[in-house]
């Protein structure tokens, strides 16, 4: 299993990125996505969440409105739109799944929000 994630990097409060996920070595349209994000200092938290059709999102309270999870399986890849950036969003990105037992991880992407 690997998932690399890409897309971070610094941008003004306000700002948007587009974060993206590839995902291989499982059937990637057959299983629920994640995204955590990891600040300095603090628990890894969830950010959203799809389904593996890519009917059903959830979101963390504080992200709502401003991001949006996507998924497109004919590419084996997993975004996360995030518009409206602020300071407290800066953190590593990671994307995940959960197979059986077992949950994978990406190694992460950096988001930093700062002017």
């Amino acid at each position: 299993v690997q998932l690399v994630e890409s897309g971070g990097g610094l941008v003004q409060p306000g700002g948007s990125l587009r974060l993206s996920c590839v995902a291989s070595g499982f059937t990637f349209s057959s299983y629920f996505m994640s995204w955590y994000r990891q600040a300095p200092g603090k628990e890894r938290e969830l950010v959203a969440s799809i389904t593996s059709g890519g009917s059903t999102t959830n979101y963390a309270d504080s992200v709502k409105g401003r991001f949006t999870i996507s998924r497109d399986n004919a590419r084996d890849t997993v975004y996360l739109q995030m518009s409206s950036l602020k300071p407290e969003d800066t953190a590593v990105y990671f994307c995940t799944v959960k197979l059986r037992l077992n949950r994978y991880w990406g190694q992460g992407t950096q988001v930093t929000v700062s002017s």
